[in-house]
């Protein structure tokens, strides 16, 4: 009888470590994702910063281009110098754009900053330990039982 006590209570050890491990793994899963989802975040907001620096360029180009064009509008004695600011701040402007549109799906992809790996993962561990034990084979994952010799055939003798 002691010896099946002291078995038990190496079991219930086991199973204490193995649970300590699993809850640790998660927590680093966990904190991996959200420091992938946080670096796309930053990553995005950083684009972000640089479409509002070429839209504020691109203002002042286009704020000088119109200032040129109405001078040449009203009678300026120039040969047109606003075309070329008009499409240097136009220029910058779809700049600003592209950078804007890849903030944008860069946060989209980082929101919201959840660790959907480690909740799947926790939920399939959840979901194991609860269902019935017949449902799930015991021991290492892949061990198979050695294979039974085939029975001799009685025709030969």
């Amino acid at each position: 009888m002691p010896d099946q006590s002291s078995e038990l209570a190496s079991a219930i050890q086991d199973v204490s470590e193995k649970a300590q491990l699993l809850v640790r793994e998660e927590i680093a899963l966990a904190k991996a994702e959200m420091t992938e989802k946080i670096t796309k975040l930053v990553k995005g907001a950083v684009f972000g910063i640089v479409a509002g620096v070429f839209a504020l360029f691109s203002l002042v180009y286009l704020l000088n281009g119109l200032s040129w064009g109405f001078y040449d509008a009203f009678g300026g004695n120039s040969d047109n110098f606003w075309l070329g600011f008009l499409i240097t701040g136009l220029l910058i402007l779809l700049i600003g754009a592209i950078a804007g549109l890849i903030a944008m799906r860069l946060i989209k992809k980082g929101t919201p900053p959840t660790p959907q790996l480690a909740i799947e993962e926790a939920q399939l561990i959840k979901g194991t330990l609860t269902s019935s034990p017949s449902a799930h084979p015991v021991g290492p994952v892949g061990a198979r039982q050695a294979p039974q010799p085939a029975p001799a055939s009685e025709g030969r003798r």
